[in-house]
């Protein structure tokens, strides 16, 4: 089924337009990542397919009482409101449903007309079916999974919204959205504000829904997972590719090539033609030279494909350090409340070794690298350089850029005599700041121009060892290409926090796991780590097949102690499968219930039909409490 159908779409607001009769269609189930440059105007067509926005021209066909939504960057709560409270709005038109059932039932009891009576059933038929259509007989363990998915745990449920931080308001959004589930959702940048773990979450939850969506994204691993179609927008052109992102690198660089190739032996005709055509227009051979001056009018030249080209970032040959560059002993850090974020890191960084440190949100990343470089000082443990180490560090507030100087002020080193203006021009070209834009404020660039200027600057202090906390976030996805080229070809040591497990997998020959009250090393890159999980779990998993009672001792005990602590029991303890029978006894009571309020001889009969009503709300108080305890009893048991 088509959900959305776009045609010849127009939107401009500068001399290149943004779209330029773009024409696509979106069907039931469709999971398009929507990739181009910074600028492209990615946003700008999802507002206008979200009716935010209009196109110039153009035409949006959209199925009959589709519901499309856009993600909102920007929360804007209701004053007082609970996380609770909001996660439920995303279900309003569940819970709607389930209020005017309740009604129709109290109706049906009190009304003796049989018209009015016929006409309850009816529409109570119709509610019923729309809540087993939208699955709203188990909501609160759909507000659960979501909310528990993307990082929130139930402590944080009535917490008012306001004393959240930016990215739990922007990640209560998400939830919203994937509660509310819409015919089409409009993803921008939905992985911001997401660790690994809650990611991967959202990768699988959004692949289940069987919900059509269309996902702007700079996580090539989420678009690899999630996406099924790739919309390339890129000078005011769409352009469609099956498959996932790597699908798509691929086949845009075999069609570009073949575009060239085809382009350059039609430029080859084309010369040959007008060549004859000049030679012999006057002599002998003119008639010949005329036909072929028709059907060279006739020829439609071919369109190469535009190249999407990074900018080519460079770090300068570094100076030789020692054998091993940071040596960590016991590290210890915390602050005034509340357990250490990291305890007892040991750890030694050797010369040339790449470093990708990765970990869940207030897992301490960012406390631990500025406790390595000693801009932090350790609670206990110590931490030494080795020979020759020159260190330059890019933070995720991006502080080494002063706002208020201009591109080419900030970027200039301490040496200033050793950059002329050219110079430092060229160098900044070297990572996307061009022209006029070496000459701005950098106060008034976007996220991914300061992210670039930043890194111009620890690129022009020339060091041996570089110092990274999250430097692929604002950039797009053909610059965080030329970063991991770029680090590639380091030939220095470098340490990094990263979310990107695309970029890990690139850059990282070491990987760091931090995690609360928990560290560990792992030679290799992301893959490599995740590889060693999974072995490792399928022989703890072949252990405890072999030997069931050893499996509940200490090393059971062990392992649950790096996770977070159990949560003590609201229910006495039952096996499951009790609890699943109890379960089903209770809704075939409710489900008789329901048949007789709908049964019109039942209702000639008051006291039987109070004494239904009566069984038919306790019953279902009692199945609320039933699917708790049978959660509970899953998690903890």
């Amino acid at each position: 089924m088509i959900l959305l159908t776009a045609t010849d779409l127009v939107r401009q607001f500068d001399v290149e337009p943004v779209l330029n009769r773009a024409t696509f269609d979106i069907r039931s189930g469709d999971r398009i990542g929507l990739v181009g440059p910074i600028g492209a105007g990615k946003t700008t067509l999802l507002r206008i397919l979200a009716g935010l926005d209009h196109a110039d021209s153009g035409q949006i066909q959209l199925a009959t009482s589709a519901d499309v939504v856009l993600l909102e960057q920007h929360p804007d709560f209701a004053a007082g409101r609970t996380l609770i409270e909001e996660a439920r709005e995303g279900l309003a038109t569940i819970f709607a449903l389930q209020r005017e059932a309740d009604e129709i039932v109290h109706a049906m009891a009190k009304q003796d007309q049989p018209d009015e009576l016929g006409r309850l059933h009816k529409r109570y038929d119709f509610v019923q079916h729309e809540l087993q259509r939208l699955e709203g007989f188990h909501v609160d363990h759909r507000i659960d999974e979501v909310l528990q998915g993307l990082g929130f745990n139930k402590s944080q449920y009535d917490q008012p919204l306001a004393t959240l931080s930016g990215g739990q308001q922007n990640r209560v959004l998400l939830a919203r959205m994937l509660l509310r589930a819409p015919d089409l959702m409009l993803l921008d940048e939905p992985t911001n504000h997401l660790d690994i773990a809650a990611t991967q979450w959202l990768e699988q939850f959004l692949v289940d829904s069987g919900r059509a969506m269309i996902v702007v994204s700079h996580d090539r691993y989420f678009l690899d997972r999630v996406c099924t179609r790739i919309l390339e927008q890129h000078r005011g052109k769409l352009t469609d590719y099956p498959g996932n992102f790597s699908k798509y690198w691929q086949l845009r660089g075999e069609r570009q090539a073949v575009a060239q190739k085809t382009f350059e032996k039609q430029q080859e005709y084309i010369e040959k033609t007008e060549e004859y055509i000049r030679k012999n227009k006057f002599g002998q051979l003119s008639k010949q030279a005329k036909d072929r001056e028709q059907k060279l009018a006739r020829v439609e030249v071919v369109d190469t494909i535009a190249d999407i080209a990074g900018p080519t970032m460079s770090f300068a040959d570094p100076t030789r350090t020692g054998d091993w560059v940071i040596d960590a002993d016991s590290l210890t850090k915390g602050f005034v409340s509340g357990k250490p974020l990291f305890s007892n890191v040991t750890l030694q960084v050797k010369r040339g070794e790449r470093w990708g440190i990765l970990g869940p949100n207030g897992a301490g990343k960012t406390t631990l690298l500025r406790t390595l470089l000693g801009e932090l000082k350790p609670d206990s443990g110590r931490v030494r350089f080795g020979t020759g180490v020159n260190v330059a560090y890019f933070d995720q507030q991006l502080s080494s850029v002063d706002p208020e100087m201009d591109a080419m002020e900030a970027v200039r080193p301490p040496d200033v005599a050793k950059y002329t203006d050219g110079q430092l021009r060229d160098h900044l070209a070297k990572f996307g700041i061009k022209g006029e834009l070496a000459l701005q404020q950098v106060g008034a660039m976007s996220g991914g121009e300061r992210s670039k200027v930043a890194l111009a600057r620890i690129a022009a202090l020339e060091p041996n060892v570089l110092v990274l906390d999250e430097p692929t976030n604002h950039l797009d996805l053909w610059s965080r290409d030329s970063l991991e080229q770029a680090l590639k070809e380091f030939d220095g040591t470098l340490m990094f926090v990263s979310h990107d497990r695309y970029f890990l997998d690139r850059v990282a020959t070491h990987v760091l796991v931090v995690e609360p009250g928990h560290w560990a090393c792992y030679d290799g890159n992301y893959s490599d780590y995740v590889l060693f999980l999974k072995n490792r779990d399928a022989e703890l998993k072949a252990a405890a097949e072999r030997s069931p009672a050893s499996s509940k001792g200490p090393a059971s005990d062990d392992r649950r102690s790096s996770r977070e602590p159990r949560r003590k029991r609201k229910f006495p303890y039952r096996k499951v499968e009790e609890i699943e029978a109890e379960i089903a006894a209770t809704e075939a009571t409710v489900a008789e219930c329901e048949a007789n309020l709908v049964d019109p001889a039942f209702h000639r009969d008051a006291a039987r039909m109070k004494a239904n009503m009566s069984l038919y709300e306790s019953s279902k108080e009692t199945l609320t409490k039933l699917y708790e305890h049978w959660e509970e009893a899953v998690e903890l048991n």
